[in-house]
């Protein structure tokens, strides 16, 4: 190898959202830039990222996207294609969410030549050392490949490792005053952790995982986001690990050194409602010392009976010894609902529409989001609708035009059905939202119509939908 940098180009497809991507910050930063110039492109920034991936490739070793279910497909198929036409030796690898569920079906695609199934850094990194030293792939766990002769080889699955072991994420790879922009805020994505120990049937994380977790060491964690607060003065961080109370000390250790270090940000994360009535109060406490101000607690359903049934492992009523919890402390929350699973009856869906009403009504700082079930691939749930009958998606393409968090609902939702729970979304959302004085009567009639479920000739929502049409999130 010469002593110049070998280029490593990184895109990230079009989306409606402005998260940091994570994913390309966590492959990128793990390549030595003593020997590798990485190159991240994100199409939500760049008006013309196709031209802005072409002028790259020349001399590119290799071409990373990352690539989630629905929509972003369409984005990364074109990107994909694009360079191919350009050039053709050149090697497009795809990782991310999709390609560790679907890693055989997207190399049907012949633009794509790799897919990474899981944890990436370590992968990527083996990926990309062996095409600059020309050796072949045969053997690099965690990854299928598409062999000289066409034929598609699923190599061994590579081990969770320890997040500790990986350099930390390099923030210069990627704008970060344009998300701020973008966001609104100066509000920094962060991850401390991948995976996750539990086996809720409707979540693809079991089947990409394995259930396990690794999170990094909390020491490390604080002194890393002050040195990122010292370089970016943002004012919130936004944790996206999935399940980010894993392990209580590690948390209270590091709102400890967040305290500690001087930092004025607050924090957002997620939680289970049997990890939050675990937490002891001085934990509590010390978290909104450290700045917490919200907590993303996953729901699912009203119906004891349906949790038990996709394996979320906990009771409805320590939902609500967590809102409790949180109302004390003043922080606000995000509790999202899922109706419309397989075999859920009307009295499911019901005692899931009154817990989101009772939950919203304890604080103006709470959101019950209701969303529909959507045969998400790799789910348990979802493997056993197929054994019953239910096809999924057979092509990129189709996969394409999946939305997981609007559009239409699955086969297990009644039109009339759907037509209640879309009025309830729309009258129970106004009934609690924060609103001019100018809409407190149209809010009182809101909340008429939630508490009397009386949804007849729903005018507001009519109106309403046809002023700013439902955008399409996936």
């Amino acid at each position: 190898m010469s002593g110049r940098r070998l280029k490593v180009v990184l895109y990230n497809p079009q989306a409606v959202f402005f998260t940091m991507p994570l994913a390309l910050l966590a492959i990128g930063s793990e390549l030595d830039p003593a020997l590798y110039e990485v190159v991240t492109i994100d199409a939500r920034l760049d008006p013309d990222a196709e031209n802005t991936v072409l002028s790259h490739l020349e001399g590119a070793l290799c071409l990373g996207v990352t690539v989630l279910t629905g929509a972003p497909i369409s984005d990364a198929l074109r990107i994909s294609r694009a360079a191919k036409r350009a050039r053709p030796d050149l090697t497009v690898v795809w990782g991310g969410w999709h390609p560790s569920m679907f890693s055989r079906e997207c190399l049907v695609e012949p633009s794509v030549d790799i897919t990474v199934r899981g944890q990436g850094e370590e992968s990527f990194a083996d990926i990309v050392g062996r095409l600059a030293a020309g050796r072949s792939l045969d053997d690099c766990a965690g990854c299928t490949v598409r062999l000289k002769d066409g034929t598609i080889q699923e190599n061994p699955a590579r081990p969770l490792a320890q997040v500790d072991k990986f350099r930390a994420h390099d923030y210069n790879l990627i704008p970060v005053e344009r998300y701020f922009q973008l966001k609104g805020k100066r509000q920094l994505d962060y991850i401390s952790s991948q995976g996750c120990n539990f086996r809720c049937a409707f979540c693809s994380d079991p089947f990409v995982y394995g259930r396990k977790w690794v999170g990094l060491e909390p020491v490390r964690l604080a002194l890393r986001l002050k040195e990122l607060w010292d370089q970016y003065q943002f004012d919130d961080v936004n944790f996206q690990d999935e399940t980010f109370f894993t392990r209580r000390d590690r948390v209270q250790s590091m709102a400890d050194r967040i305290v500690e270090s001087g930092m004025k940000i607050t924090w957002a994360a997620t939680m289970r409602a049997d990890q939050g009535i675990r937490l002891p109060d001085e934990v509590w406490k010390r978290c909104k010392q450290s700045g917490l101000r919200r907590l993303l607690v996953g729901v699912e359903s009203g119906s004891n009976r349906v949790l038990k049934r996709i394996r979320k492992d906990i009771k409805i009523e320590q939902v609500f010894e967590v809102a409790e919890k949180m109302v004390r402390f003043g922080l606000a929350g995000h509790f999202p609902f899922i109706v419309g699973f397989p075999d859920e009856d009307d009295e499911d869906i019901q005692a899931s529409l009154e817990c989101a009403t009772r939950l919203r009504s304890m604080s103006p700082d709470f959101t019950t989001p209701i969303y529909y079930f959507k045969p998400y691939p790799g789910s348990q749930l979802v493997i056993d609708a197929v054994e019953r009958g239910f096809r999924l998606p057979d092509t990129l393409e189709g996969w394409a035009k999946f939305d997981y968090v609007a559009g239409e609902p699955g086969p297990w939702v009644t039109p009339a059905k759907f037509e209640l729970i879309e009025r309830f979304k729309f009258f129970h959302e106004l009934s609690w939202k924060r609103v001019s004085r100018s809409k407190r009567l149209l809010q009182r009639l809101a909340r008429y119509r939630v508490h009397s479920n009386n949804f007849r000739f729903p005018i507001e929502m009519l109106f309403s939908r046809w002023l700013v049409p439902t955008q399409t999130l996936s």
